[in-house]
């Protein structure tokens, strides 16, 4: 049985694992002082939120989001990161961390939650299909 909840201060090691498999999963590396500063910032639970899904003691996914104002109506919902445990896949976790977000959205009065994902993420864009509208929109960024 998967349930979502917080992290609590004894998830830290799993919570790390997982977000070291998402930032490889995205070519990326992250050093040492950042999984410190968020796993501080997502205990705090004021500025960035972040919930895990729990298969039994396992923490098998986690799902990172914060609230932002919008300059075209209320606040929104940015879903930034989200990742289910290799093992773990197909069994309705990713869909159960994105349903918890927007509850959590909801709740705060959110008028939209919104994510972005890579093209080729199939696995992922097969579920966002299913809960969410895709956009338009083409996504950019600049580097400082």
């Amino acid at each position: 049985m998967i349930a979502i909840s917080r992290l609590e201060p004894a998830d830290r090691l799993a919570w790390q694992q997982l977000f070291e498999g998402y930032n490889t999963f995205y070519e990326r590396t992250l050093p040492a002082e950042t999984y410190d500063e968020k796993w501080q910032a997502f205990q705090a639970g004021t500025a960035i939120h972040a919930l895990c899904a729990r298969d039994g003691d396992h923490v098998v996914g986690i799902a990172h989001f914060f609230r932002h104002p919008s300059t075209s109506g209320p606040d929104v919902c940015y879903l930034q990161d989200l990742f289910t445990a290799p093992e773990a896949r197909g069994c309705g976790i990713g869909r159960a961390l994105v349903e918890a977000v927007a509850d959590w959205a909801r709740h705060q009065r959110c008028a939209r939650v919104y994510w972005h994902t890579a093209e080729d993420n199939e696995a992922a864009r097969r579920l966002y299909d299913q809960v969410a509208e895709k956009t338009r929109f083409v996504h950019y960024r600049m580097v400082l």
